[in-house]
């Protein structure tokens, strides 16, 4: 049999209050943290232990939180065993570092920025998000067009996230389409669409100062699910990725092609995992959710049995 694991970075609405406390009592975890808050511009020890969850809502503070988590995390596991990486919206700049395509500090300084910018472009006009579950995907696509609206995240499981004003999201929620769920998000702003173009040029500006280097692992795109091979592309879609829908419903369908046998998502995990076992119900992929250091020992016994070494054999 063949193995192939895969390590997820999550996104926004991932973040729960005091998640980070756990990793506080390894060694070095602080200070790496605090070293990190000055890249990010943000008090990473303090939004991962004592901030509540209205303070690490705040987009601007959220985003570096969530990329300093996974990198934590990840930087207590093997990941020369690891042969796929993949994240959700800005997740995707914690599996870019994975990858080696990124320093951990270009990821931390573009993820602040990325956070500050997209929560300016949201206090431009008032737009939001909501999920629909359910329905019929193309209805719900073309509805979304006649509203001014967009498919910001497609998600898979019968979930899509529109994305746009406040008022095409009210006109939309009163009449869906059939067989559909609309529920509102309590985001900032419409994420992932033409309304965060000033966030983009802001992003684009930061980037210019990062050299990338190219993936040493296959690094999933939420642009298309494809597996990007240049370093270069990865950070200019990182970049456009800002303005552009997430297809995460694409990169689970490239697991799913790729014959991942095991999972493992990063701290804070469960979303992704979450959507992989609705997705993935053929040869549902083991699965550990790394929260805690206590998960460590199971993440770690999950990558002996299902990653392969630098030489490409079975660890």
């Amino acid at each position: 049999m063949e193995y192939v694991l895969a390590v997820l970075s999550p996104g926004q609405g991932a973040q729960k209050p005091g998640f980070l406390k756990p990793w506080l009592a390894l060694e070095g975890a602080e200070a790496r943290l605090r070293s990190w808050s000055d890249l990010a511009g943000v008090d990473l020890v303090h939004l991962g232990t004592e901030a509540d969850a209205e303070e690490i809502k705040d987009t601007a503070k959220t985003q570096p939180l969530l990329v300093a988590a996974a990198l934590l995390a990840a930087d207590h596991l093997p990941m020369a065993d690891v042969s796929v990486v993949a994240g959700h919206s800005v997740g995707e700049l914690g599996a870019a570092t994975l990858a080696g395509v990124l320093t951990p500090e270009s990821a931390i300084t573009l993820a602040g920025v990325r956070g500050r910018e997209m929560a300016a472009a949201c206090a431009v006009e008032p737009t939001g998000m909501a999920a629909i579950l359910g329905g019929d995907e193309a209805e719900i696509l073309a509805a979304l067009d006649e509203h001014g609206l967009y498919p910001a995240n497609r998600n898979g499981a019968g979930q899509i996230v529109a994305a746009g004003a406040l008022s095409a999201l009210d006109a939309f929620a009163a009449a869906p389409p059939a067989r559909t769920r609309v529920i509102k998000l309590q985001v900032a702003g419409a994420f992932h669409t033409p309304f965060m173009a000033p966030a983009q040029a802001g992003l684009t500006a930061a980037a210019a100062a990062v050299t990338p280097a190219q993936p040493q692992r296959q690094l999933l795109s939420n642009a298309d699910g494809a597996a990007v091979t240049e370093g270069a592309e990865v950070l200019s879609r990182l970049v456009r990725q800002v303005t552009s829908p997430v297809r995460w419903d694409l990169c689970m369908r490239a697991l799913a092609d790729l014959g991942v046998t095991a999972v493992i998502e990063l701290a804070p995990a469960g979303t992704l995992t979450g959507l992989v076992k609705r997705e993935l119900k053929t040869g549902t992929p083991e699965i550990v959710n790394l929260n805690t250091p206590d998960d460590l020992a199971a993440a770690r016994d999950l990558i002996a049995r299902h990653g392969s070494s630098p030489s490409g054999e079975h660890a």
